[in-house]
């Protein structure tokens, strides 16, 4: 579906075009179009590709979708695919995080955004660049530093959700709740954190390649810019690294104290069996039946063994008890 289709001229809005008068901007000196697609079919993809003449490798990585991130050079031109993040609620009420895909084609007087399995758009990006016209004179190089930046920033908002998870994973951790489901808990925030890496990581380097040695012709005069982008992708990467460590060590600290609570159910076991172990040993010696055993005539045998099991049954419940065991 087309969403939009705008040309400028000078670092300004011109106006928004119809598909069919694409050729004819695209022909003037010092102009560019953006278009603006999502979900589109094969018929609207096909068009845009002749209209820009895009290379036909990255129309299929844009047909097909689930592409890693990553920027590549075709001649004059790049194509980008990015993963922006964010948060949806639930039907439970709870937010989870989802993965989009949006891949940009760029050439000196063009710009084509083809967004996948994503309901946030660009509008703001769009208006922010169009706020200035001195920066977008930079054209189309500009408008991919927008949309690039756009994406990462969107990274914050996930990156802080899952540091507010974790914290409160921290705080009941030592409660009394269900070890089990805190596993689970924390493992769910490891499993979204590698989500947020594999996103990051593959950006982060091919960013680094639009500011620092043989910059694309597109890029030039806006290093700074993409520069910026890079710093924020690198903080980002060093957080998601710190939160992964913070992970590690409190699942190994839950598992830890799993164990300690099993020892202490052990402990408890073998306590209350030495207690009923006394009794029933002393017990199955005089159910024996045998005619000559000792204290089998005595009148006072029977008060005086079931005594014997009440004392020793009570030293052992003391020394348990101050033990801890019981």
């Amino acid at each position: 579906m087309l969403v939009s289709c705008v040309a400028y001229e000078e670092g300004r809005k011109i106006a928004d075009i119809p598909v069919a008068d694409v050729s004819e901007y695209l022909h003037r000196p010092n102009c560019f179009v953006w278009v603006a697609l999502v979900e589109p079919t094969q018929a609207e993809l096909d068009e845009m590709a002749q209209e820009f003449d895009l290379h036909e490798l990255a129309v299929e990585d844009a047909r097909k979708g689930h592409q890693r991130p990553k920027i590549e050079e075709y001649g004059d031109s790049l194509f980008a695919v990015l993963h922006p993040a964010e948060i949806v609620k639930q039907d439970d009420g709870s937010d989870d995080i989802r993965i989009g895909e949006v891949d940009i084609f760029v050439g000196y007087n063009y710009v084509l955004t083809v967004r996948h399995r994503t309901q946030l758009g660009f509008a703001a990006v769009r208006a922010r660049t169009e706020r200035e016209p001195e920066l977008l004179r930079h054209g189309s190089g500009f408008v991919l530093y927008a949309l690039i930046d756009n994406v990462v920033d969107r990274y914050f908002p996930v990156l802080d959700l899952l540091e507010t998870r974790l914290e409160a994973s921290e705080e009941q951790l030592f409660s009394s709740a269900s070890s089990r489901d805190k596993l689970e808990e924390l493992y769910g925030i490891k499993r979204q954190l590698m989500t947020l890496k594999h996103v990051v990581a593959p950006l982060m380097e091919a960013v680094g390649k639009l500011y620092g040695g043989r910059v694309p012709h597109l890029c030039v005069g806006t290093q700074e810019y993409f520069r910026d982008v890079y710093d924020h992708l690198a903080r980002i990467n060093g957080s998601i690294e710190s939160i992964r460590e913070i992970l590690t060590t409190a699942i190994q600290v839950n598992l830890a104290l799993i164990g300690i609570s099993d020892n202490e159910v052990t402990k408890r076991l073998a306590a209350w069996g030495a207690l009923i172990t006394v009794p029933t040993l002393i017990a199955g010696i005089y159910g024996m039946n045998f005619k000559h055993m000792p204290e089998l005539d005595a009148v006072l045998g029977y008060p005086l063994v079931v005594f014997g099991m009440v004392a020793i049954d009570a030293f052992l419940f003391l020394r348990f008890r101050r033990a801890g065991w019981i």
